[in-house]
């Protein structure tokens, strides 16, 4: 079983290796998705959603929203920001019975990125 949930950031970044309008400064309201999946506890949920809550806004939202994401990520794609997402709350989203199962990071309304942890060189996917 799944659940998630959804949160919004503002952040400026720009991509220094683009060519195009997005290697200038410019900003995002993101939408974050955060999806954790396991077995229900005892009464009946995988995870407290104020808990996810509280976590996703600790460790991420508090270094994202209204930054320069820059000084955080030296090329801050949708991707990249996907994966740092992944590694701040991988681990602390685990449990004995749940773990973080998937990422999505989304610049605007119809463009975005998911991430569940996998990696496979040289491949796109």
């Amino acid at each position: 079983m799944k659940v998630l949930k959804e949160f919004e950031f503002d952040a400026a970044h720009y991509l220094p290796s683009y060519n195009g309008k997005c290697e200038h400064l410019h900003g995002h309201t993101y939408r974050l998705v955060v999806l954790v999946e396991g077995r229900p506890d005892a009464e009946g949920m995988v995870m407290d959603f104020t808990k996810l809550k509280h976590t996703v806004q600790d460790l991420v939202l508090s270094r994202l929203d209204h930054h320069l994401l820059n000084d955080l990520l030296p090329n801050p794609s949708a991707e990249n920001i996907a994966i740092w997402v992944w590694n701040k709350l991988a681990g602390p989203l685990s449990g004995p019975d749940r773990r973080l199962c998937e990422v999505q990071v989304w610049e605007t309304r119809t463009s975005g990125c998911i991430y569940n942890g996998e990696f496979y060189e040289g491949e796109l996917c």
